[in-house]
């Protein structure tokens, strides 16, 4: 739930924005709502109003007739019939299947839009699901599984068996924030922020050249783990964890992300790790891609790679430590 008093957004056990009272003249304007099967929230500094609510629910309705699962006349749900083997996209999936490739082969195969499948049978899915599935059908399930089974021409999606499904919810989300972004820019508004079920994205200062501060949340394994709050400026964060989604069966919690290569839910020491890049697609996609790493390996991407930069909470022999790359520390203003 979002808390308007003194909070603009909640990311989950992630992240949380700070408002600060209107100063300099210019007025804040808040805009929240119910999208995407979760909440949402604009804050913006202007003069007067340059943004109604209903702009943004058409914007959500665009783009969950394209990329929802839960839309039975959306794109991605034609293309994931058994009866279809092709559709031509939208703009809005021909750039988010775009960036999905780009990371998949960035992360060397661990990030996969087509785990759909697995999803389905491991109970994360819009389908109804009891139990757990047995080996038998995860192996039948990862014969359709990889990217190398899809094929993009221009506008034209093409899958190499029918029975190939993609899930584009571990980017679709941060690319929603960055299609609001570039809205209120649209708008010539020049400072704000975005803020969809927790993926955060801020542009400019807020009066008196004051950046957008992000308290960094703890999961309850964590509470003994300081608080940071870092600032913002032209920039996108997004946290990920296995405690956002899980299903226990039997004594046994398994999360929903997908370990694509061997079929079942992914095994990692990392609890949750937040991510800062240029955009929310960028950090939505790759918050995904760092569960899966090793803490130390997850360290030494991030290193690696410019504008991108971690901060992440995971379990050694029991214990929760923390670990971060070299640029995170100069988000931090306090802890």
């Amino acid at each position: 739930m979002l808390n308007w008093f003194g909070l603009i957004g909640i990311m989950g056990i992630g992240c949380c924005a700070f408002a600060q009272q209107p100063i300099s003249g210019l007025q804040r304007f808040n805009l929240e709502g119910y999208a995407q099967g979760t909440t949402y929230a604009v804050s913006y500094y202007a003069n007067d109003e340059q943004v109604e609510k209903a702009q943004l629910d058409s914007i959500f309705q665009v783009i969950d007739q394209s990329m929802s699962l839960y839309k039975p006349s959306s794109l991605i749900s034609k293309f994931n019939s058994d009866t279809s083997s092709e559709i031509v996209m939208d703009n809005h999936m021909q750039a988010v299947l775009k960036k999905s490739f780009q990371i998949n082969k960035l992360s060397k195969g661990i990030f996969d839009i087509t785990v759909k499948p697995l999803v389905s049978i491991w109970g994360f899915g819009p389908e109804k699901t009891v139990g757990i599935p047995d080996s038998n059908a995860v192996k039948v399930a990862l014969t359709y599984v990889g990217m190398d089974k899809l094929k993009v021409r221009g506008k034209q999606l093409r899958k190499k068996d029918k029975r190939v499904e993609i899930d584009l919810n571990g980017i679709a989300q941060g690319y929603t924030v960055d299609v609001l972004y570039d809205f209120l820019l649209s708008r010539k508004i020049k400072s704000f922020l975005v803020e969809v079920g927790g993926e955060i994205r801020t542009y400019g200062y807020k009066p008196e050249d004051e950046p957008y501060k992000i308290l960094i949340q703890r999961p309850d394994e964590a509470k003994e783990q300081r608080n940071y709050i870092i600032a913002l400026h032209n920039k996108a964060v997004t946290t990920s964890g296995s405690y956002e989604k899980y299903r226990t069966v039997d004594n046994y919690r398994f999360s929903h992300h997908m370990d694509a290569k061997t079929g079942y839910p992914l095994k990692s020491s990392i609890i949750t790790v937040t991510v800062i890049a240029e955009n929310a697609m960028d950090a939505d996609a790759l918050d995904n891609v760092f569960m899966a790493m090793k803490p130390e390996d997850a360290v030494a991407f991030a290193n690696s790679k410019n504008k991108i930069d971690i901060y992440l909470l995971y379990l050694d022999n029991g214990v929760v430590k923390e670990a971060y790359s070299k640029g995170f520390s100069k988000y931090i203003i306090t802890n």
